[in-house]
């Protein structure tokens, strides 16, 4: 019947590197799997982003969003794409008109990795050890948690910073374990951190699907792959960022778990040279998911002006920390 109504091969749109290739051969050998298609029944269409083109300045330098979607969400709305796969950290909090995230795929490890040349953890690592990253919010947890070492821009594919790290050129790098999972790279890592202590950048780990509001057969094709859990999850740590105006240059964090009928997101805000960190714990039904997000961003915002006196009445399931 799915392939009926196309009529042809379903294209998925996907980044050009191996990483965006590999999250999206899994959707189309989910989908594949869940409407008894075979794999020659989708297209994966590699596009060059913008972000991708100029991956050698620093990405606080862009300073703009959809650095890594732009392209894509283009030739979703000219319908030259039928569906894109995105890791779901990388879309903006608004979408264009016309578009949606029509999935969420069960989410993957959502901590950072450290992989470190000689070895070393991370609280082990020498004074003085040079550290690479293009995260301003990793760069501000190094900073926060350890000033002695010394953190620097640090761009390119998985394994293009692998190398680096391989040839000396940084002693230690941090990556997404989800990605080092996803190449299937997970023994490189030197160490997995806990997210305590470095907190996630909101809807790390997961992949997304995004598609054209108005193409009802995407929808209900790809609606098959959704996880609830991991959509709640995401949703409310969308929110989070979403008031928080959070782009590459705002050291932002937000996790939210699932737990029956409740979620609980812990979110952080923090100077870009790991001074003034602001946590909030915020707890409440799934049903109310962006809610939540919500309340917890104005938390952040009334602690940071130093207003606590309002965070009841902003969030009334505030947990403090």
């Amino acid at each position: 019947m799915i392939k009926e109504k196309f009529g042809r091969r379903i294209r998925i749109g996907t980044r050009a590197s191996p990483l965006a290739i590999a999250q999206a051969s899994e959707v189309a050998a989910r989908l594949a799997s869940c409407h008894g298609l075979s794999i020659e029944s989708f297209e994966i269409v590699r596009l060059t982003t913008k972000g991708d083109r100029l991956n050698e300045r620093p990405l606080p330098d862009l300073g703009v969003k959809g650095l890594f979607t732009q392209e894509l969400e283009e030739r979703l709305l000219t319908g030259e794409l039928d569906l894109a796969v995105h890791s779901c950290k990388d879309v903006a909090t608004i979408l264009p008109e016309g578009l949606h995230i029509s999935a969420v795929l069960p989410r993957e490890d959502v901590r950072d990795a450290l992989v470190s040349r000689s070895g070393a953890l991370f609280w082990d690592l020498p004074s003085g050890a040079v550290v690479g990253t293009s995260s301003v919010r990793r760069a501000a947890l190094l900073a926060m948690h350890r000033p002695d070492l010394v953190v620097i821009p640090f761009r390119g594919l998985v394994g293009t910073r692998l190398q680096k790290v391989s040839e000396g050129i940084v002693d230690a790098t941090l990556l997404a374990k989800a990605g080092l999972n996803r190449l299937e790279l997970a023994g490189v890592a030197t160490e997995v951190l806990d997210t305590r202590q470095f907190p996630p950048a909101p809807a790390q780990g997961a992949i997304c699907i995004e598609s054209a509001k108005e193409n009802s057969i995407v929808s209900d094709l790809v609606s098959a792959l959704d996880d609830a859990a991991t959509a709640d999850a995401v949703r409310c740590e969308r929110a989070f960022l979403r008031v928080l105006d959070g782009s590459c240059r705002t050291p932002i964090a937000a996790y939210a778990t699932c737990h029956g009928s409740e979620v609980i997101l812990r979110g952080m805000t923090i100077e870009a040279d790991g001074s003034n960190p602001v946590r909030v714990v915020v707890r409440g039904a799934r049903s109310a998911t962006e809610q939540i997000g919500l309340s917890a961003a104005n938390c952040v915002l009334s602690r940071r002006a130093g207003r606590q006196i309002e965070e009841a009445a902003l969030c009334p399931h505030f947990q403090g920390n």
